[in-house]
């Protein structure tokens, strides 16, 4: 029979490795929420969007989805499914769980699962739009990534930067305004992109070396002839032009700068992605720290309010109030720092506007700001 002091000690024992127990899993579960949201942000895998929308009907001239908060938004989209894509405007009828939107194009089959895509075309510069292009292969430290090149008449050019996930199509919203105002186009793809090289270790870099195929870019049209360039970033490629700002010799290159709904501070951006998964802020460090250990990236750096770029050209800063996906109070911090900064800066904001959405929601308002904003720097030469 058991003495009480042996007892005593295999009851302890027993608490001890209880606690170590519980100690490890919590540990190892916290690490696990981290590399879990690490893949979520840095594997381009995981950035690819899926099809989560159903049309329902289709009639000549418009279609009929399933209502969500995302079939209801305002404005022109792009309306995608596998193998396929059409224009849908406006919103012309709600009724019963179910959206009633104007089509341009020809709709899928009743039943098809679908997305709304703010780049609102798929195809290429001529195909949707009319333009001619060329396309172009700009040599990276990687290896050769594709780009379209709308030629004009200007020796100042953009050089168009989407988002991550997204496609070089996301320039094409703006391409038109830019030709008219006699601006070469180049939208670039960047490392990770469909058809670009991969980066070494396979992870987005969140713009932290993506700007280095910026960088081609620019030095891509400076040897065809291009004198300076007007960076324009949506999403991570808002992230993508401040790392090319602060880190690139060619940073004095820039005449001009368009953001829109760019990721100005990735701490933010990632604390509202938690909030809308329901996950406690808390942890986004770890989800930072576990990133920082993968591919090498400090977070702070980031910020461009707190570490604003040496070079800070005229800049528009548009951003959706409705922003779900890049906080909006980021955009609103860094205008409002703007003059502190020296950083000569002119921010709008559109309420209803989801995410990189401020020209879905209103074309000519948009493009108007745009013209009046590139006249005002004197771009065209």
């Amino acid at each position: 029979m058991s003495s009480p002091n042996v007892r005593g000690r295999r009851r302890l024992r027993i608490a001890l490795i209880s606690l170590v127990t519980v100690f490890v899993l919590l540990v190892a579960g916290v690490v696990g929420f981290g590399w879990y949201y690490s893949g979520q942000l840095l594997e381009p895998e995981n950035s690819r969007p899926g099809y989560r929308d159903t049309v329902t009907s289709s009639a000549a001239g418009t279609v009929t989805l399933a209502e969500s908060r995302v079939s209801a938004l305002p404005g022109r989209w792009g309306l995608v499914w596998p193998g396929g894509g059409a224009e849908v405007g406006p919103v012309t009828r709600r009724s019963q769980g179910s959206v009633v939107r104007e089509l341009v194009g020809q709709a899928p089959p009743d039943g098809t699962r679908v997305r709304l895509e703010t780049s609102v075309w798929t195809t290429d510069p001529r195909t949707a739009l009319g333009l001619e292009h060329e396309d172009v292969r700009v040599p990276t430290e990687l290896g050769d990534a594709p780009a379209w090149l709308v030629p004009a008449t200007s020796s100042t050019w953009v050089v168009a930067v989407h988002g991550r996930g997204g496609t070089r199509a996301e320039a094409l919203r703006v391409t038109p305004t830019l030709h008219d105002l006699g601006l070469p186009v180049l939208a670039v793809t960047y490392r990770n992109d469909e058809g670009a090289p991969r980066s070494p270790d396979g992870l987005y870099h969140l713009g932290d070396t993506e700007w280095r195929d910026v960088e081609a870019a620019v030095r891509f049209a400076r040897g065809r002839g291009a004198r300076d360039v007007v960076l324009y970033g949506w999403s991570m490629g808002g992230a993508i032009v401040g790392r090319f700002l602060t880190r690139s010799a060619d940073a004095p290159l820039v005449r001009a700068v368009v953001l829109d709904a760019p990721v100005v501070s990735w701490t933010d951006t990632l604390e509202l992605q938690s909030r809308n998964r329901g996950v406690p802020e808390q942890l986004v460090p770890i989800a930072e720290l576990v990133s920082d250990w993968r591919a090498d990236l400090d977070f702070d750096r980031f910020d461009l309010a707190d570490h604003p770029p040496a070079h800070r050209p005229p800049t528009l800063l548009f951003h959706g109030g409705a922003d779900g996906t890049v906080p909006v109070g980021s955009s609103r911090e860094l205008a409002a720092a703007a003059p502190r900064l020296d950083w000569p800066m002119r921010y709008v904001e559109v309420p209803a506007a989801e995410h990189t959405a401020a020209w879905n929601v209103d074309p000519d308002a948009y493009e108007e700001a745009v013209t009046e904003f590139l006249d005002s720097v004197d771009t065209i030469r």
